[in-house]
């Protein structure tokens, strides 16, 4: 049997035409690089004892049916952000399934082997409510409501002087909303470490709208990544500032996802991995990587 596919790609633009630019995404992203590092605010972090230059309000608008958010000025895990995503879903708060293709939340365990701070457990367990089942069916009774809104930050445990555990949500909310036969994404991030978390973060809930415009059976549409505090960490200025001399031109890339790839997702399926990595990887073309950075833990 065929399995139908959504192809993320835009009808309007052409493999011919789209070859001989850089992808809208890297154009942004690079963009807000240069803007932080040649404008921003340095601000030391008592946590970390570590400097980060920021700028306040930052915004990344893509439309995911042109080209899909991946960076190519540098190359970053496919596999990483694709697992994660359907870790996401499964609503699971322990890592163990998603060890098998990273140990990123390892870091962020507390003693009992869990992450609070779990964005897929607080979407479909934390608050007594599955919000992204309730989600889905509520925008296939109501496709022009405006109450599609998921929130991953907890008011009663996070932030504000009550910080107990080992990760607050970075990306705290997002909302959908289904206009013009296209379903679009804004997701909303307090802080985000620009050089490993931004790209990563952004591929990652374009994957989560490309999953859930499957679901509900329309196209893909505009992916905004809105950034409250966008900063960039003082050891990674030498590697912001190659990033920014980079040029890359590379032809949009097409996110294929498979059909039932929602409930593929929600119960763990492995091979969905394999299948969204094959599509990417097949497309991905980046400049090599930019080596020496490191993620930095038990910041705010």
């Amino acid at each position: 049997m065929e399995t139908r596919v959504q192809l993320c790609y835009s009808r309007g633009v052409t493999r011919s035409e789209s070859h001989r630019t850089m992808t809208p995404f890297d154009v942004q992203y690079k963009e807000a690089i240069r803007q932080i590092l040649d404008e921003g605010i340095d601000i030391p972090n008592p946590w970390s004892g570590r400097v980060t230059r920021m700028v306040p309000g930052v915004t990344l608008r893509v439309d995911v049916g042109e080209s899909f958010p991946l960076l190519t000025l540098r190359k970053i895990p496919l596999k990483l952000f694709i697992a994660e995503q359907v870790w996401y879903l499964m609503g699971e708060n322990n890592p163990t399934w998603l060890q098998q293709f990273t140990k990123i939340w390892d870091d962020f365990l507390e003693d009992d082997g869990t992450v609070k701070a779990a964005y897929g457990h607080r979407w479909r367990h934390h608050f007594g409510r599955d919000q992204i089942e309730s989600l889905v069916n509520h925008l296939t009774e109501n496709p022009a409501s405006r109450h599609a809104v998921v929130i991953t930050w907890d008011p009663s445990q996070d932030g504000l002087g009550v910080d107990s555990k080992k990760n607050l949500p970075c990306p705290y909310s997002f909302t959908v909303n289904i206009a013009g036969g296209k379903l679009h994404l804004h997701n909303i991030i307090r802080s985000n470490d620009m050089m490993l978390g931004c790209p990563h973060d952004a591929a990652g809930f374009a994957l989560l709208q490309c999953i859930l415009a499957e679901r509900l059976g329309v196209e893909p549409g505009i992916y905004t990544h809105s950034i409250s505090n966008a900063h960039i960490y003082d050891d990674h200025f030498e590697a912001a500032r190659e990033l920014t001399k980079r040029e890359h031109v590379h032809e949009p890339i097409a996110l294929r996802v498979p059909s039932g790839s929602y409930g593929r997702a929600v119960t763990g399926d492995i091979q969905l991995v394999e299948e969204l990595f094959a599509s990417l990887n097949s497309q991905y073309k980046p400049l090599e990587p930019i080596k020496g950075m490191k993620i930095t833990v038990n910041v705010y």
